[in-house]
């Protein structure tokens, strides 16, 4: 047991290197009005009206996510919870481009027995192996009770014992990788007989955290998110300061900016693209915008920071309970002193698993 706590808190840390691009703390906003090189900050982070909501639901509907040229390229050997498994990569068609993703399972096991749990990851960096021995460690003894389906978002490597695939297309963090991650989890449908299409839970941190939370707005079919530490609010506070810094020249080091900065502000500062056009970009990258519409939810966030900061967390939870959601349901734990990463987050590993054993079958002795 020593053992693999250690393995899971050396795993955990390598993982959250690679999402956490950036270590600097939040600047105060150095914004002395609403006006930053010719933008009205007011206009374009105004609350949203159900005009655009509606807009951006109908848009969401148009998307393609259906199994697409789906083809198996390789297989290897995996241990799940101490018994056998096996990892496949697959590739298939999303948004007219060829993306890749993996999916693994214990072997030898009867048809829809399984639950599936998507793991969407964090940072720009793409996925590997790595990340999914991460996720069955952390799963323990429960792994091998799973079928696990890990995406690689477009333009991003996925690596798997000595070969990487990159999937095609131009990044769109948090919009597109939603769009890849459900097409990839119809072609695990598809392809494993016993993934049970009604049991279906995300585990996602940092970016992958909004990426999950925003999956489970868009198919009913999700029973249940674990976030850590994501983005939740594109048209919050933190944007608003992030924004006002890289319209004025100084974009932070944070994972998907580089993006945004490129495709929307500085097209928006150069005026090739309107305030009504980014705001609908930002806004399909908001959970809380779509809140209503989430499964049961549990988050997970430190009020140290320093990449998301925990007010991205608190919004969330001030919505979800505005809605009147509450435990069992909702569940949500912010760790005084507690950073970008699980392992300054006391407890939230077993808080996870409880939470992912709600797809297990109920014990027989408990039905009686």
């Amino acid at each position: 047991m020593k053992k693999l706590s250690w393995l899971i808190s050396f795993l955990l840390i390598c993982m959250v290197s690679a999402c956490s691009d950036s270590s600097s703390p939040l600047a105060p906003n150095a914004n002395n009005g609403r006006i930053v090189e010719g933008i009205d900050l007011d206009v374009l982070f105004a609350k949203p009206s159900e005009a655009e909501i509606n807009v951006i639901l109908s848009e969401w509907g148009t998307r393609e996510v259906a199994v697409q040229n789906s083809n198996e390229l390789s297989r290897s050997a995996v241990v799940m919870g101490g018994a056998p498994g096996t990892i496949r990569i697959v590739s298939h068609t999303v948004g007219g481009v060829k993306h890749y993703g993996a999916i693994v399972a214990p072997d030898d096991r009867a048809a829809r027995s399984l639950p599936v749990l998507i793991y969407t990851h964090g940072g720009d960096n793409g996925t590997s192996k790595f990340e999914v021995e991460l996720i069955l460690a952390i799963m323990a003894a429960d792994a091998g009770k799973f079928v696990f389906v890990v995406p690689s978002y477009r333009s991003e490597p996925l690596a798997v014992d000595g070969t990487t695939w990159v999937s095609e297309g131009e990044p769109s963090p948090w919009d597109r990788d939603v769009d890849d991650a459900l097409a990839l989890l119809n072609v695990a449908l598809q392809i494993t007989p016993e993934a049970d299409p009604e049991r279906i839970g995300i585990i996602g941190f940092s970016r992958g955290a909004c990426v999950g939370l925003l999956m489970a707005i868009r198919d009913s079919r999700i029973d249940l998110v674990v976030e850590f530490f994501g983005p939740t609010d594109f048209l919050g506070e933190f944007a608003q300061k992030v924004t006002a810094e890289a319209l004025r020249g100084n974009p932070r080091d944070l994972p998907g900016l580089d993006y945004l900065n490129a495709k929307l502000i500085q097209p928006l500062k150069n005026g090739r693209l309107s305030i009504n056009d980014v705001r609908l970009e930002l806004m399909r990258r908001s959970p809380v915008y779509f809140a209503k519409m989430l499964p049961q939810l549990q988050v997970h966030h430190g009020t140290a920071d320093d990449v998301v900061p925990v007010a991205e967390a608190e919004r969330l939870i001030e919505v979800i309970k505005n809605l009147g959601r509450a435990a069992p349901a909702f569940e949500s734990y912010l760790y005084a002193g507690g950073g970008h990463h699980p392992l300054t987050l006391a407890g939230s590993i077993d808080r996870t698993v409880a939470f992912f054993r709600r797809l297990l079958p109920t014990p027989f002795l408990e039905k009686i």
